[in-house]
């Protein structure tokens, strides 16, 4: 919005020049992101609270950790509008409007969190335990997979074929199959993340360091000397695309303000579902998409660790660990809950540097 509104006025003024830096516009809208965040806090954990959106936790199937866990009933959660609502007025403030890029990461991320409102919205307000059906559920998260993938395999007729990390000037042609790989992206970060929501500040801190990540990716995609020097694909107007990380990174920042052990209020599936899919949909613009098995790291050996943990229990009816998601295993070990997340945090700083080192392993 001040890209438009600004940078036309230069010849008035050179210092409105500035707004034509994507770098600047980054900085800036990580900045507004974060006071966003810790300005709106207090007021809308207040309000949660006010209208019991609180969690219940349940001893069946959770008595192990009941314990240490049950104060945590008293948290209101929903806390991803403030995310939501943060990374929205960032991106509209300090990106171009005019990319399509930005409208469909904007649009994935709006999508998913409505989804998982919903599903919030009838756990915690209505009382409903089971809350929206899983099948329909999943069919959100596929349905807004699908339209991204058809929206970007539309846009140019090779953007079905997938770069593959470590391998220069080969890649995996996928044909109208990348549409329901796209869904299958989307879908699964979504999920991960919602996996990983376990602990306080552990979905979002690790989310903190796979935006950064992708913050670099999308400037060096979208810059034609960079991505040429790095031998990797260019892909005009991505480059924008880093003002919505750092905006992503400002409003995590200030959640996690607010989501810090011990926690004043939790993300609940509108933050999480959100989350995810606004990774998701980053790395299918960027064209980097296998590199989140890399990045969020994390977030694949969460989400691979409760399959496992179901898979084995079905099958052979014992368990691979002693509690899944794998950082609840991790505290049945009796390490501290703080130092499970800042752990995982080292984990995933660890993945996004090497992720980011790729780049040059091409």
């Amino acid at each position: 919005m001040l890209y438009e509104l600004l940078y036309p006025l230069r010849d008035l003024f050179f210092g409105f020049n500035v707004f034509k830096y994507i770098t600047f516009r980054t900085g800036m809208a990580g900045i507004t992101a974060f006071i966003v965040s810790v300005a709106l806090g207090p007021m809308l954990v207040r309000r949660l609270a006010g209208i019991g959106a609180k969690q219940t936790i349940e001893r069946e199937g959770f008595d192990r950790l009941y314990e240490a866990h049950k104060g945590k009933d008293k948290v209101p959660t929903m806390g991803g509008l403030l995310i939501l609502a943060a990374v929205v007025s960032s991106t509209l403030l300090w990106g171009d409007m005019r990319n399509k890029y930005v409208w469909l990461c904007l649009g994935v991320m709006c999508a998913l969190g409505a989804v998982g409102y919903v599903d919030d919205y009838l756990k915690l307000l209505k009382k409903d335990a089971k809350g929206l059906k899983a099948l329909n559920k999943f069919i959100g998260q596929i349905g807004v997979g699908v339209t991204v993938g058809a929206i970007l395999y539309l846009s140019s007729p090779d953007w079905h074929r997938i770069t593959v990390p470590f391998v220069k000037h080969w890649f995996l042609a996928l044909g109208p199959l990348y549409i329901l790989f796209a869904a299958v992206v989307i879908s699964g970060t979504s999920n991960a993340v919602n996996l990983t929501d376990g602990l306080d500040g552990l979905a979002i801190g690790c989310t903190l360091f796979i935006a950064l990540a992708y913050g670099v990716f999308s400037y060096v995609t979208g810059h034609a000397v960079f991505s040429q020097y790095l031998q990797i694909p260019y892909i005009a107007g991505t480059g924008e695309l880093t003002v919505f990380c750092a905006a992503l990174f400002g409003a995590g920042m200030g959640f996690l303000w607010f989501n810090s052990h011990p926690a004043s209020v939790f993300m609940g599936d509108v933050g999480s579902l959100a989350l995810g899919g606004a990774i998701g949909a980053v790395a299918l613009c960027t064209k980097k998409e296998l590199l989140l098995v890399i990045v969020g790291g994390i977030f694949v050996m969460e989400a691979v660790s409760v399959m496992l943990q179901v898979g084995s229990y079905k099958l052979r009816r014992k368990r691979v660990f002693l509690m899944a998601p794998i950082h609840h295993h991790f505290q049945l070990t009796g390490l501290p809950e703080s130092k499970v997340v800042i752990r995982f945090w080292i984990v995933s700083i660890i993945l996004a540097l090497f992720g980011v080192v790729t780049l040059k392993l091409q």
